[in-house]
């Protein structure tokens, strides 16, 4: 059953989301289309660019995404805070970076003096604009609506380009956050299109490791990160991506990078167990420190979506949101 959105996006409480759009064309969002011959893998760059210049205007971060054939996955990470905290020029700035601005808003950027009434217009203008730099539904309409114009008027067409609304599941804990990072990270493995994390184009792990190993070929700042490998800094961590560091760093993704790439790494090696390399044995630490079993692990990164519905997270956190919506049960309660 379809759900108000205001029921699924609780930002007082939750911050990470995992967001899914797909294309009702279904071959032609990315790659080979099989009836015309055409490669549209052009488009997967439109929606990096889009996502990254978005998350510089919005207060929302991009903790991993894979931009597949006919679909694509996000995980974010809604800031509300940060927003809250803009001075209104900040939020005039960012707004105008997409938008058409407001006569009220222009005097004031000319430092016009406005009167009371024109005043309390524009705070409200203001609040509304503030509101909106947060909400993950003007993210995604401002990215799939952008990406539909550009792909309609290459195909000289008109039309819906996306299936239907976006699709948005709550991350409660810790471990939803990381397991479904993963699941995003792992789609071109799964899907067979990818033997490597190194080979997995489109998706935030393939940036991730290559913005990392460009910046350890620098021998000074290398031996520097060795030394502190449990805090790398954001120097060697894609600037439009959410960084790691751990939960002793604020504003970061609660993990170390180093340690999450293993993770991926181990884990991709046992979706395909033909594929080529060594699969060390040993758990990596990741899964060792938050106590999840090695079967609940795979089956989580590989059924992610399957396992859970609109909120995903422990049995006990399941049960705690069902109760704070007055529902009786969440998939993935048991």
């Amino acid at each position: 059953m379809t759900r108000a959105r205001k029921k699924l996006i609780d930002l007082a409480s939750i911050s990470y989301y995992h967001l899914i759009s797909r294309c009702v064309r279904r071959a032609f969002l990315c790659g080979d289309d099989k009836y015309t011959g055409k490669n549209f893998d052009h488009r997967r760059e439109w929606l990096v660019e889009r996502i990254k210049l978005l998350s510089s205007v919005f207060a929302i971060e991009v903790a991993a995404y894979a931009i597949m054939s006919n679909h694509y996955h996000l995980v974010v990470n809604v800031n509300r805070r940060q927003a809250l905290d803009w001075s209104d020029d900040e939020v005039i700035k960012r707004w105008y970076q997409l938008y058409n601005g407001h006569f009220l808003v222009d005097r004031h950027l000319k430092g016009e003096q406005l009167d009371k009434p024109s005043l309390l217009f524009f705070n409200e203008i203001i609040a509304k604009w503030r509101e909106r730099l947060y909400d993950i539904s003007w993210y995604m309409k401002n990215l799939n609506e952008y990406i539909a114009r550009e792909a309609n008027k290459e195909d000289n067409c008109t039309g819906k380009y996306w299936e239907g609304r976006y699709k948005s599941q709550a991350l409660l804990d810790e471990t939803a956050v990381l397991s479904c990072m993963a699941y995003v990270d792992l789609n071109p493995i799964r899907a067979n299109i990818a033997d490597t994390l190194e080979d997995s184009d489109f998706t935030s792990i393939q940036e991730r490791i290559a913005h990392f190993k460009a910046f350890t070929t620098d021998t000074v700042k290398a031996n520097k990160l060795l030394k502190q490998k449990d805090n790398i800094q954001h120097e060697s961590q894609p600037a439009q991506l959410k960084p790691f560091g751990g939960n002793h760093i604020k504003h970061t993704i609660p993990f170390a990078l180093l340690d999450y790439i293993e993770l991926v790494d181990w884990s991709g090696r046992h979706i395909d167990p033909k594929k080529k390399g060594h699969i060390n044995k040993t758990m990596p630490k990741v899964l060792l420190t938050l106590n999840i079993e090695e079967a609940q692990w795979l089956e989580s990164i590989q059924r992610f979506r399957q396992q859970y519905s609109n909120f995903a997270g422990s049995k006990q956190r399941l049960k705690q949101q069902a109760a704070s919506n007055d529902v009786k049960w969440y998939k993935g309660a048991g």
